[in-house]
């Protein structure tokens, strides 16, 4: 396994987007954007679409296009518009699923590429592509440690925050670029459909297993490198799809936290008088 060089870049590839999917999805499950994750990788399909008709070799830069494009566009909406935020993502991922397939209807011999992009291929991620994954977490994993509590107190009161002085419109802003960064680039890990998951499941697995926000974020931290590493040594050992088995080892460590979870309220329930 460790002496192939496309696994040892996959392997990679899953340390660095792994754990940073899993400290963003703190935030986005705090912060009830697990639609809007969703809605900025299903666009990410348009992307593709165009790069591919563009004749990219590569489409992700015009993936990351699309998926800033509809991110930013939703944020011009939420303030110029009354609409409530999940029938704004509704529109835009319909919208945007609906254009990639149209795109994708007049391209000839590229079915392999949409099921690549739809399920993850992280064992054909390339130098290039781990230069970028690594530059892109290591960022992003700074600019949150260092929004840490500002960020903390826009979650649990935006008004405060407003108050404060905390610049709450320009951590939106960052937030945002940094979530659709990670978004787009996961996509090679576990595909279009399942990139929620990776940020969404280590989250929820965390909340089980700590009681502040400090001790949550460690835990997604550590759960997002687990999942993706496991998973991708799995998929290479029982030569399953990369992208589901990473979902379904993060699936594994969630049931894990339940049953945790549930002993640790049954000891208490014991002592109690």
């Amino acid at each position: 396994m460790f002496t192939d060089a496309f696994m040892l870049r996959a392997l990679l590839a899953a340390v660095f987007l792994g754990p940073v999917c899993g400290l963003l999805g703190v935030f986005v499950t705090a912060r009830r954007l697990a639609f809007f994750s969703d809605t900025v990788a299903h666009s990410a399909l348009a992307g593709v679409a165009f790069g591919l008709w563009l004749g990219a070799s590569d489409p992700t830069v015009a993936m990351l296009i699309v998926s800033l494009a509809v991110a930013f566009l939703l944020l011009w909406l939420r303030r110029h518009t009354e609409l409530l935020t999940d029938t704004l993502l509704a529109l835009l991922l319909s919208t945007s699923v609906a254009l990639g397939v149209v795109v994708f209807s007049q391209l000839k011999g590229y079915r392999g590429e949409i099921e690549r992009y739809l399920f993850g291929d992280i064992l054909s991620v390339g130098s290039s592509d781990l230069m970028i994954a690594g530059g892109v977490s290591v960022g992003i994993t700074f600019l949150l440690l260092h929004w840490f509590n500002s960020l903390t107190l826009i979650t649990a009161h935006e008004d405060l925050a407003h108050v404060s002085g905390i610049p709450v419109r320009w951590i939106d802003l960052g937030f945002t670029l940094a979530l659709t960064l990670i978004v787009t680039l996961a996509i090679r890990l576990v595909g279009i459909i399942l990139v929620t998951s990776l940020l969404v499941i280590p989250a929820a697995t965390a909340r089980n297993l700590s009681q502040n926000l400090r001790q949550q974020t460690i835990s997604a931290w550590l759960v997002g490198l687990a999942s993706a590493v496991g998973g991708t040594m799995a998929s290479y050992g029982l030569n399953f799809p990369c992208g589901p088995s990473i979902v379904l080892v993060c699936a594994t460590f969630f049931l894990i936290s339940l049953l945790i979870r549930k002993m640790h309220s049954g000891s208490h329930e014991l002592e109690a008088p």
